[in-house]
């Protein structure tokens, strides 16, 4: 087999085993999503955002329980009498403390609880949303290295083809059996081979940070993936029917509109009644110099009361307040709606791109196939004297574009499952069965939601 053959050959085969290893430390995708669920700084962040609105059950809470203060005061005070020239000194001071409970607040606090609650559950979704946004687009970068490797290798096998192509025809002019055309030709493919062949080092450089920031290491040895067939529903309306039921960002909007719901009721509540008792202890001493005077001495006090307070007017602002909340009501149900049509459009896209590039699999395999043999065909006759250099180029340049389109296609096919699985809101560590620690909000949550007093975090600090 001649250098040729074995060149072009190799080539053929790069886009099955460029950047592929057999060994058994190499990453598979499915642990590299396992690493993005652990180590992803965004995902890490919106579950601290979790834990921030977990605390405001709690705050809205507060309002069922009393509040206690105390007090502590003490006055110093100089009198001089000019005629007899005398001073008299007068010292107060006082502690007390008291109690405050709310009787009554037109349902403000309960509103205000169910609406934090529903607030929870949101961010709850909203992290779920998260997640399966991360697990895509780690799934996404890993195929982005997979393919730009691939591309870098296969224009770098390309790079060498040209070389020898330059060197051929440069020895086919020395003997004159070619002419300067075929020497400058093959030396322009060449010089635009390096500049593609930079291009493509460079994408994949780029690539590799991309799933560093997303997995949290650096790429190294990465296996290929397959697309999630068995995972898949059935059908677009199925996934459609699936995604409405039960994708996070619909269910996160959801309940949002029911926190907006509750604000409006807690706002009307402004309007109601407020009842409220108070009771308190207190001791007061005064001490006058020079000598006792009647009032000297320690007096104690103790006070138990309630108190109605009945809103009648408050400028308006009351009223725009309600009216304010009823149109985030109205907002966020529109929201609902929102989320349901980005939701089937994702869907449906997502869907789209798998079947075409599954189609495009298939056509591409073929076409390389068929550029192979013409290129073979194209060297064997210029070799003869049937073809110009310029042939072979041409072939060689079909060839790669089939092998880099095989490559992208083969990239696209993976990444469109994963994308239905998304967008059906089914991207989820269970569902990718990923051998990882689940994250599980509601235990800060039940840690929290009805604590009294405290300053320390659940997780100590």
């Amino acid at each position: 087999m001649s250098f040729f053959r074995k060149s072009v050959f190799a080539v053929a085969l790069v886009s099955a085993t460029a950047l592929s290893p057999l060994s058994a430390s190499a990453e598979t995708i499915l642990g590299a999503l396992a690493k993005a669920y652990q180590n992803n700084s965004q995902l890490n962040s919106a579950r601290a955002g979790v834990r921030v609105i977990d605390e405001g059950v709690a705050i809205a809470k507060s309002g069922y329980r009393p509040t206690i203060n105390g007090s502590a005061s003490i006055d110093y005070s100089t009198t001089r009498n000019s005629r007899n020239a005398s001073t008299n000194r007068l010292t107060t001071g006082s502690f007390g403390i008291e109690i405050r409970q709310s009787l009554f607040d037109g349902f403000q606090t309960k509103n205000n609880v169910a609406a934090a609650e529903a607030r929870v559950r949101a961010q709850n979704q909203s992290l779920r949303n998260t997640e399966q946004n991360i697990l895509f687009d780690a799934a996404s970068a890993y195929m982005d290295v997979i393919r730009d490797r691939q591309i870098a290798a296969l224009r770098e096998r390309s790079l060498q083809f040209l070389g020898e192509q330059v060197r051929a025809a440069r020895s086919r002019f020395d003997v004159g059996e070619g002419t300067r055309t075929d020497v400058a030709q093959a030396d322009a493919s060449r010089s635009a081979a390096l500049a593609q062949l930079a291009a493509a080092r460079a994408q994949a450089l780029s690539s590799a940070a991309t799933y560093r920031r997303l997995v949290g290491e650096e790429p190294k040895s990465l296996k290929a993936a397959s697309p999630l067939a068995k995972l898949l529903p059935r059908s677009l309306d199925s996934a459609a029917a699936l995604a409405a039921e039960q994708h996070p960002a619909i269910q996160a909007t959801e309940h949002l509109a029911d926190a907006a719901g509750f604000s409006v009721k807690s706002a009307e509540g402004a309007l109601l009644p407020q009842l409220s008792a108070s009771a308190g202890v207190s001791q007061a001493h005064r001490d006058t110099n020079p000598g006792p005077g009647s009032q000297d001495g320690w007096t104690t006090s103790a006070n138990i009361g309630a108190s109605l307070v009945v809103p009648i007017y408050q400028g308006g602002r009351a009223s725009a307040t309600v009216r304010q909340s009823k149109e985030s009501l109205g907002q966020a149900r529109i929201e609902i709606d929102v989320s349901r049509d980005q939701v089937r459009q994702a869907v449906t896209s997502a869907w789209t791109q798998y079947t075409a590039a599954r189609e495009a699999v298939a056509a591409n395999r073929e076409v390389i196939s068929a550029a192979q043999l013409a290129l073979n065909g194209v060297i064997e006759e210029r070799n003869v004297g049937q073809r110009t250099t310029l042939d072979v180029l041409n072939s060689q340049r079909d060839v790669i574009d089939a092998q880099i389109n095989l490559a992208t296609a083969e990239r696209d096919v993976v990444v469109a499952s994963y994308a239905i699985l998304s967008a059906a809101g089914n991207l989820s560590v269970e569902r990718l069965n990923l051998q990882v620690t689940k994250y599980k909000p509601e235990e800060h949550y039940n840690a929290v939601k009805d604590k009294w007093i405290g300053l320390r975090t659940p997780d100590g600090r």
